[in-house]
């Protein structure tokens, strides 16, 4: 068995093992499986070794039409379709797209006054570009009165229920402008594009699917500016934010996506975004980063930060499922 082979068991393996039980036993079974099948294994490490994730290759197979059955059906799927699942997955990268995300973005938003020009740093298809286009209902973990936000025209398609600590301020955002750097932004208007947002939705996460699709409907009814590029170039980033009109506060935000940016280009951009005329908002695990003003102990906190300019605003989840406002309060840092 070759040295890439052995590389691929061993890491779907403790994916099966650490990872998949508890959130998808589809995905658990299908990894033990490929540990245990060396041609399985020998067909995914044909795969470039930075994306033979199982996650990403299990979404690209679902994507193109493999059975969400045992392991011995998607095996013989793949078998018969390899150097398509291969082409396909050597080109993919993985883009989870959750609008959830913007019930935890919220309260950070609403500290803003006024028109906001939103650019995100990363948005995959943009879901969580439309803070303004989704319904929100707040539920607060001490039994007061559930918080309903809607937007002005109605009950959104999409609704995002989140437990609430503390005492954030929410209201909705007024969003003028959407924009993105991507290093491969997808279209929610392209049917292979909106396939593969809600292939990477995990089999047994119920609701999620759907959610993006609703989600995908709104972005493409009116789509973001969405432009590729490498964000922590800082003349991508200012070429972008040159478009963003005049008279609206711009909010950059980092939702997550600071941990997939190698760390020399994470402290290039942390660096630029310290530079700019605009707000930062960013959703981060607390040990990433010392942009943190206080700094946060990580073995304290509970969730990831919400920040805004670096400031510890709440401990989030960073999926958008709770909010532990802090802001103000002498719990700030831990």
């Amino acid at each position: 068995m070759g040295t890439d082979v052995v590389a691929v068991a061993e890491r779907y393996a403790r994916f099966a093992r650490d990872e998949a039980p508890g959130r998808s036993e589809l995905y658990a079974g299908w990894a033990a499986g490929v540990a245990a099948d060396e041609e399985i294994a020998a067909i995914i490490a044909r795969i470039p070794e930075t994306r033979r994730q199982p996650p990403l290759v299990f979404a690209v197979t679902r994507m193109l039409g493999a059975p969400e059955r045992d392991f011995a059906s998607w095996a013989t799927w793949l078998r018969a379709h390899a150097d398509d699942a291969v082409a396909e997955v050597s080109v993919r990268s993985v883009q989870t797209n959750e609008p959830q995300r913007c019930a935890a973005l919220l309260p950070a938003l609403a500290t803003l006054d006024g028109p906001v020009a939103l650019l995100e740093i990363g948005a995959s298809a943009g879901l969580c570009l439309y803070p303004d286009r989704y319904s929100y209902r707040f539920r607060p973990t001490d039994a007061g009165d559930v918080v309903a936000l809607d937007p002005p025209g109605g009950a959104s398609p999409v609704l995002l229920e989140c437990t609430v600590t503390g005492d954030p301020p929410l209201r909705m955002p007024d969003v003028v402008w959407r924009a993105s750097v991507d290093l491969s932004p997808l279209d929610a208007r392209d049917a292979a594009d909106r396939r593969f947002l809600t292939a990477l939705v995990w089999p047994g996460e119920e609701g999620r699917a759907q959610r993006i699709e609703a989600a995908l409907d709104i972005a493409a009814t009116d789509p973001p500016l969405l432009v590729p590029g490498d964000a922590t170039d800082p003349e991508v980033l200012l070429a972008l934010i040159e478009r963003a009109p005049a008279g609206a506060t711009l909010v950059v935000t980092t939702p997550g996506v600071l941990p997939h940016i190698p760390r020399a280009g994470r402290d290039r951009l942390l660096r630029t975004l310290r530079e700019l005329d605009a707000v930062w908002i960013s959703i981060d695990p607390p040990g990433l980063h010392d942009a943190w003003r206080p700094p946060v102990d990580p073995d304290v906190w509970s969730g990831f930060v919400l920040g805004r300019d670096g400031v510890p605003l709440a401990a989030v989840d960073p999926l958008g499922g709770f909010v532990e406002w802090r802001a103000g309060g002498s719990d700030a840092a831990g």
